[in-house]
Parts: C-alpha cells; sequence; structure tokens
C-alpha cells in the first residue's frame, strides 16, 4: 500500500476508536457496560445487530466465494425474514418483559438452573471458537500487505478490539458499529463501481455477469431438494430458517444487541430493519465476487492467491517445479482470455449457435487452467502438508491491493477491519455477558456489588480476548472461513433453539426431560455432522426437532412432585 493508503487505513481506524470510547461515557455498573442502560433507537439496533453478523469475514470471504462458488451461498439467507418475524412475535416481547441480561436466564425462570448452564456453556463454546475466527480473518490483509506471519498480526488486532470493548463496554460496541456501518456499504459501493469500471470498454456490467453465468457462477436459485446440497433454496429457506431463528433468538452476541433497545417497538424495529436489508447486502456482496471473477477473465490472476503459501514453496525444492506450473498457467490464461473475449462478441452477434459455440471453448479453456492450478496445490501440499489449499479468502483482497487507486485501497482494508472489529467486540461483550450473569453472578458469587460485578465484566471480556485470539492462531487450517463459521454454528444452534422452542410453547414439558433431550440431541448432531450424513444446514433443523420430540418423550418420566401445598418439577 501506498503512503496515502496507510494514512487513510491508520485515520479510519483511530476515529471509530476514539468515537466509540468517548460517546460510551462512563459505565458505573453492570446495566450500563453490558447493556448500555437499555437507551438504544431502532437505527442503532437495526446496524448493530448487522454489524455483529456482518463480520470481515463477510467482506473477504464472500467474494472469494462467490469467485470460486458462484451466486448460491445466497440462499443461505432466505430464512432470515421470516425468522426475524418470529422474534418479534415472541422472543423480544418476553425478553423485554423479564428484564434479562441474557437469553439464558428465561430457561431458569422456565426450568431450572442446569438448563440454563447447559445452553450458557454450549454458548461459549460455539461463539468462542467462531470469535476466533473473526479476530483471524483481518489478520490476513495485515500479513499479505507486510509480508509477515498471521501470528503477529493476529496478535494486533485481537488487542486493538479488546483495550475498547473493555474500556467502553456495549454503548462503544454499539456506538462504534453505527459509524462503521456508515463506512461499509459506502466503501463497497465505490469498490462495486470501481470494479465495473476497470472492466474492458466493450465488456461493461451486463455482459461481464452473462459471461459468469455461462461459466456457472449466477446460479442464485437452486430448486432441487437435496440434503447432501449445502446451498439450495429448500435448505436456505428450512435449515437456514432454523439456523437465522436460533442465532438471532438464543445466541447472546444477538440478543444483547436488541435487548439494548429502548422499548420492544425499537427492538423490533431494529429486527425488521435487518431483515429488509441483509439478503440485498449480502446478494450485493456476492455480485462483486462476480464481477471480480469477470474481470480476471481478461486480467490474469495469481496462479494462488495466497502469497505467503506461494513463497512457502518457491524458497523450498519444489521451486522449478512450481515456477513451471506458473508458466503454464500464463500460457492457459491466454488462450481463456482470447475465448472470453470471443464469447463477448458473441453476445453481440446475438447469435445463439455462436454463444454456445464460444462457451463451449471458454469451458475447455478454464478447465485446463482449474487442472495446472490444482496441480500447483498438490505441490504446495507435498512441500507442507499443512499447507492452506484454499485461498478463496485472499481473492478480493489480491483485487483490491492490485487495481484499486491510492487512497480507496486504504478505505477497503479499513472496511475489513472495521466489519471485524464491530462483529469480534459484540461476541467479547456477550461472551462476557454471559459468564459473569449466567455463571459467576447466578453461580459462583451471588449477591455481591454493582462495583464487583462490573470489574467481573472487564476481566471475562480480557479473559475471552485471550481465548479468541489463541483460537485465532489456529484458524489458518479450516479453508473457507465463512463456511466454517457457520458450519461451527450448525452443530450448535439447533439444540439450543431445540430448547427455547420447547420454553416458549409446550409448557407441560419439565426440565430435566429437555435437559437431557438436550445433552443426547447434541450427541446426536456432533455424530451426523462428522461422517456428514447431510449438509450442514439441515443440522439446525434436525437439531431443533430431536430436542423436542424427544423432550416430549421421555417427559412423562418425570412427573410432577408434590411438597407441601407446592408443586415442585423434576
Amino acid at each position: 500500500m501506498s503512503l496515502t493508503d496507510w494514512i487513510v487505513l491508520a485515520a479510519t481506524l483511530l476515529t471509530i476508536v476514539i468515537y466509540g470510547v468517548w460517546k460510551s461515557g462512563v459505565n458505573k455498573n453492570i446495566d450500563q457496560f453490558l447493556m448500555g442502560g437499555r437507551s438504544m433507537r431502532w437505527y442503532h439496533v437495526g446496524l448493530s445487530v448487522m454489524a455483529t453478523q456482518a463480520s470481515a469475514i463477510t467482506f473477504l470471504s464472500a467474494p472469494g466465494q462467490a469467485y470460486s462458488d458462484g451466486m448460491r451461498f445466497v440462499q443461505f439467507y432466505l430464512g432470515l425474514p421470516l425468522a426475524m418475524i418470529v422474534l418479534c412475535v415472541t422472543f423480544v416481547p418476553i425478553f423485554h418483559r423479564l428484564k434479562v441480561y441474557t437469553a439464558y436466564e428465561f430457561l431458569e425462570n422456565r426450568f431450572d438452573l442446569k438448563t440454563r448452564a447447559l445452553t450458557s456453556f454450549l454458548f461459549l463454546i460455539q461463539r468462542g471458537l467462531s470469535t476466533g475466527i473473526t479476530i483471524y480473518a483481518p489478520s490476513i490483509i495485515l500479513s499479505t500487505i507486510l509480508n509477515i506471519n498471521t501470528v503477529y498480526t493476529t496478535l494486533f488486532i485481537g488487542s486493538l478490539v479488546i483495550f475498547y470493548t473493555v474500556y467502553g463496554g456495549t454503548k462503544a460496541v454499539s456506538y462504534t458499529q453505527l459509524l462503521q456501518m456508515s463506512i461499509i456499504f459506502l466503501g463497497m459501493f465505490f469498490a462495486g463501481v470501481l470494479v465495473v469500471h476497470l472492466l474492458p470498454g466493450n465488456v461493461g456490467f451486463g455482459k461481464a455477469v452473462k459471461l459468469a453465468g455461462k461459466l456457472g457462477r449466477m446460479n442464485v436459485i437452486d430448486w432441487k431438494f437435496d440434503p447432501n446440497n449445502r446451498y439450495n433454496i429448500w435448505s436456505g429457506l428450512i435449515g437456514g430458517f432454523f439456523l437465522q431463528l436460533s442465532y438471532f433468538g438464543t445466541d447472546q452476541s444477538q440478543v444483547g444487541r436488541y435487548l439494548t433497545g429502548s422499548s420492544v417497538g425499537q427492538s423490533r424495529l431494529g429486527l425488521i430493519m435487518n431483515g429488509l436489508l441483509k439478503i440485498p447486502m449480502q446478494f450485493l456482496i456476492l455480485l462483486i465476487g462476480i464481477l471480480v471473477f469477470a474481470f480476471y477473465q481478461f486480467n490474469r490472476p495469481p496462479m494462488f492467491f495466497n502469497r505467503y503459501e506461494v513463497e512457502q514453496v518457491k524458497g523450498s525444492s519444489y521451486s522449478a517445479q512450481y515456477n513451471k506450473l506458473e508458466t503454464q498457467y500464463a500460457t492457459a490464461f491466454e488462450q481463456r482470455k482470447s475465448k472470453s473475449e470471443a464469447l463477448i462478441k458473441a453476445f453481440d452477434s446475438k447469435d445463439q449457435a455462436q454463444i454456445a459455440q464460444a462457451q463451449s471453448e471458454l469451458k475447455v479453456a478454464d478447465k485446463q487452467t482449474t487442472d495446472i492450478r490444482k496441480e500447483a496445490i498438490g505441490v504446495m501440499k507435498r512441500n507442507n502438508a499443512k499447507a492452506n489449499g484454499d485461498d478463496t479468502n485472499y481473492v478480493f483482497l489480491n483485487f483490491v491491493t492490485h487495481y484499486l487507486p491510492r487512497g480507496l485501497i486504504g478505505l477497503l482494508v479499513a472496511i475489513i477491519f472495521l466489519a471485524s472489529m464491530g462483529s469480534t467486540a459484540s461476541a467479547l461483550n456477550s461472551l462476557a455477558s454471559t459468564s459473569v450473569v449466567d455463571i459467576y453472578k447466578r453461580i459462583i458469587n451471588p449477591g455481591a456489588s454493582d462495583q464487583n460485578y462490573l470489574d467481573a465484566s472487564r476481566l471475562a471480556t480480557i479473559f475471552w480476548g485471550i481465548v479468541c485470539v489463541g483460537m485465532a492462531l489456529y484458524a489458518s487450517k479450516v479453508g473457507n472461513l465463512l463456511e466454517f463459521v457457520n458450519q461451527l454454528g450448525s452443530y450448535i444452534y439447533g439444540t439450543i433453539l431445540g430448547v427455547f422452542v420447547v420454553a416458549f410453547y409446550l409448557k407441560k414439558i419439565r426440565g430435566n426431560a429437555v435437559f437431557i433431550a438436550a445433552v443426547i440431541t447434541e450427541i446426536l448432531i456432533c455424530v451426523l455432522g462428522y461422517f456428514e450424513v447431510v449438509a450442514y444446514l439441515w443440522l439446525n433443523a434436525i437439531g431443533c426437532i430431536l430436542v423436542i420430540f424427544i423432550a416430549v418423550g421421555i417427559n412423562p418420566l418425570f412427573p410432577e412432585k408434590v411438597v407441601g401445598k407446592k408443586v415442585e418439577v423434576l
């Protein structure tokens, strides 16, 4: 990056941190630190919810996901609007009426302490691990730009987020997210415009999309029902609905965002805002990846986008073999480029036979470059079995750093940093609130002073920050970050959602029954996921349904026990 880019990057990050700390004011008690005094307006709530979900992974990995796999990932979000409606009708008014700090407090009132502790524990595991991934995403950027190991950049990013989250609490998180999302929307808009501007003069937006479609990248909707297919309309509507309902309804990182709303109405409006904007936003981010894909049909991309892995193999005994493949790749690219240009001319002719012929020839040329690339990844693996052969996280970053003008590169890099900081700060805040409210305050040290709980919240934030940074150091081994985070959530969210569904709608089910059902379900889900019996999105629906049916089935084994005049639920 140029000096201008570094100035833009540094100024943007410092402005966000200073603004958040300034707006947060002084936190005098746990309610202010964790809930922001429950005073946020609907647009704060909506943007905070979006920023929590839209981490750096969204802006770093989603374009790469579209580049390699097309637009079908957008189907993942199709169940979101329906989930927002269910949340507004059921979850939000109940949580507000009870004035809970965490979603899991409600479960003790409805069932018992062990059910509350189990769901809190499952959340802490899932969110602690996935937050590490969100910290790792921007560290990729710094390591690529500075050409240093991601260990050092991960430690830097983690320390920065921990600082302002510990100091400012949830108000600092919410106010920074408001400014972050405004900058993000603006920056991604300019990125999309510039991709189109950089395409050859005879291509343009329409032809770029058509070209990508002819190579199978405009696969927005897949109507075929296939339980092993990760992304189709059925897995998105059904599996995605259960995942989104569980994520927004039972994951404290999201529940904590809309509990800061000043009223039930403000929280509802914030969630509806998220439901209306999320799918279009995700569609446009994936579309940028499609345009980058079209751009690289006319401009030679690197054979492998992760520069760190390339330099490792080039410094090894496999260097000559890898360099030979790069030469072959350059030749194959020129053939693919000529076939792409031929297809663009065929579009102008409007001759369907000519278009079909050009498309067929382009597919052959594209397969040749793909085969050479696969062979290169094989060489990297022979040099180092632990080398990361998935470079989708680096596709958009490569485009940004090589082709965008000075200043805008710094802004786009800052956007990815901001997204990571927003989602990570929310996650650390939710991990701290769950640890303190559901475990420390309820089990370890009940009846302590507000100052004690405030100090414990700050210490818990630091503790989970260290844990998440540790997980981030492992994240280089997980492949595409966007998919991995959602896969990880699918192992746990369905079980937690099932517990909440039973709590809300099946009033006769008792604590022991739902606790045992949740434990059995979690074991079964882990087995199904490990052996890849179905695509991961379906695990959310299966987990929820299993908890319900098992709890209903075993509930008669735990009858109510009368103690004096009081009915005790076993």
